[in-house]
């Protein structure tokens, strides 16, 4: 797409929306927060939600009771949707406005996830970079739970062409430095009453 704007697009897209008007709306993200609770993370835990907007799991993760909680994405306007509707609690989150690919964490997460970013890197230098970023962003023994389309899913999102993956290929392409722990298949219900079909794994970091 010659001439594209990342980030003026997602202004634009959260600038024209609301929240229950997007396909990734989720007022509770069932697989998400499951893979959070079924690996024994302290409260203290230094969770980031990468491409995390305005959605709904931050919410959750503070209920729980964690207190490092990190939210990145490329739009300000969903970052500040998200902190006026936490009111008095976006003081107890570290807000990040930054395209992915331009991150340079400075400190290390002990469960990083992304249900909205990684698929929408469709080359293979953006895929590497990200990588990269993600190797220097996790603790040794830490998670990383990637969520993209899968090959059944949709080829398109919010007018951005995306990357499916298959099982086989999304575990492959962390295959590196990654174990793989668990692998999850799920079809998530649009405002629209479409389905996404989704393919999760979740990884924890062998080695640098």
């Amino acid at each position: 797409m010659d001439n594209f704007n990342k980030h003026n697009h997602w202004e634009n897209i959260y600038k024209t929306k609301q929240l229950s008007e997007v396909s990734w709306y989720q007022p509770t993200p069932n697989t998400s927060l499951k893979f959070i609770t079924d690996n024994n993370l302290s409260s203290s835990s230094n969770i980031i939600d990468v491409g995390g907007g305005d959605s709904f799991l931050v919410d959750h993760l503070l209920t729980l009771g964690f207190t490092n909680i990190s939210v990145l994405d490329i739009s300000e306007t969903a970052i500040e949707r998200a902190k006026k509707r936490l009111d008095e609690k976006a003081k107890l989150v570290n807000w990040i406005v930054c395209d992915i690919l331009n991150f340079k964490p400075t400190q290390h997460y002990d469960f990083w996830h992304d249900r909205a970013a990684f698929h929408f890197l469709t080359n293979q230098s953006d895929i590497d970079k990200y990588i990269t970023i993600l190797n220097q962003s996790i603790n040794l023994n830490g998670f990383a739970l990637i969520g993209t389309f899968s090959e059944n899913g949709p080829k398109k999102c919010s007018g951005i062409d995306i990357k499916q993956y298959s099982q086989i290929e999304l575990k492959n392409t962390f295959n590196d430095n990654f174990e793989v722990i668990e692998n999850l298949n799920v079809n998530h219900q649009t405002p629209f009453n479409t389905t996404q079909n989704f393919n999760f794994c979740l990884f924890k970091k062998q080695s640098n």
